[in-house]
């Protein structure tokens, strides 16, 4: 049997990536499962598959020139060019300016603006031969400021501009670019933020809901939807666009 048409994603062990990997594979994509270490990447890998769907796990650092070439290769080689690419990857790094340290920055902007940057250069080759391509990038309601967030707000702000160049760029070859900014999403890294601030996950779930016009907080599955959007043949006019997925309006 051949393979559907082939999308990666990164960060896709686990949460929002985790998400948008399963609602891609239900949509009948053959998904590469990129995530730093191969190992993590296994439940979400058995999760498609046990579904009867298509995946591959691959462990890569994205700001890594030489990891993502091989890690777009190995998923080319396993179902064929991809061509639609998810980039999800991301970490925190939080602190007030004063105390944010040269690294702490460095690694924000690596892993988002840098990943995005080489996943995104890597998979544009493959969607110009193929004549289509989608490209979605993760970025964050945190891009219109956030307190303790100077590096992960500027990374998100910036992921809005890459979207907006690539889909001049790329819109000439039916390649789509678009955006994604999350709101409050419940996922494990928010679990570890309210660990940090000494606050039950629940508490800071339902504090959080109160500020939220829809009256609750967001799931992972809510950005696989819009992702699903942003990636199928009915959003073909739809490019260079940021959708806020955050239960009411934040700009």
């Amino acid at each position: 049997m051949t393979p559907p048409r082939t999308a990666i994603v990164t960060g896709a062990a686990r949460g929002i990536g985790a998400a948008i990997a399963v609602r891609l594979a239900a949509d009948g994509y053959a998904v590469g499962v990129i995530d730093l270490e191969e190992s993590a990447t296994a439940d979400t890998v058995g999760g498609i598959t046990e579904a009867g769907g298509w995946a591959v796990g691959v462990g890569a650092d994205v700001s890594d020139a030489d990891a993502v070439k091989a890690a777009v290769a190995t998923v080319a080689k396993a179902f064929g060019a991809p061509t639609v690419l998810v980039n999800n990857a991301g970490i925190l790094r939080d602190n007030l300016l004063f105390k944010m340290s040269d690294s702490d920055w460095d690694a924000v902007m690596n892993v988002h603006l840098r990943g995005a940057f080489l996943m995104s250069r890597e998979v544009q080759a493959h969607q110009v031969d193929a004549g289509w391509g989608r490209i979605v990038n993760l970025s964050s309601t945190s891009a219109l400021g956030n307190r303790g967030q100077a590096n992960y707000a500027a990374a998100k702000a910036g992921l809005q501009g890459f979207t907006k160049t690539l889909a001049i760029e790329l819109g000439r070859y039916n390649v789509t670019v678009n955006a994604i900014a999350p709101g409050f999403i419940a996922t494990d890294m928010l679990r570890a933020t309210a660990e940090r601030m000494r606050i039950p996950f629940e508490d800071f779930l339902a504090g959080a809901a109160k500020e939220i016009p829809v009256g609750r907080v967001g799931y992972p599955e809510d950005v696989a939807a819009a992702a699903s959007f942003f990636c199928s043949e009915g959003a073909a006019f739809v490019s260079g666009q940021v959708l806020y997925v955050a239960g009411g309006p934040k700009a």
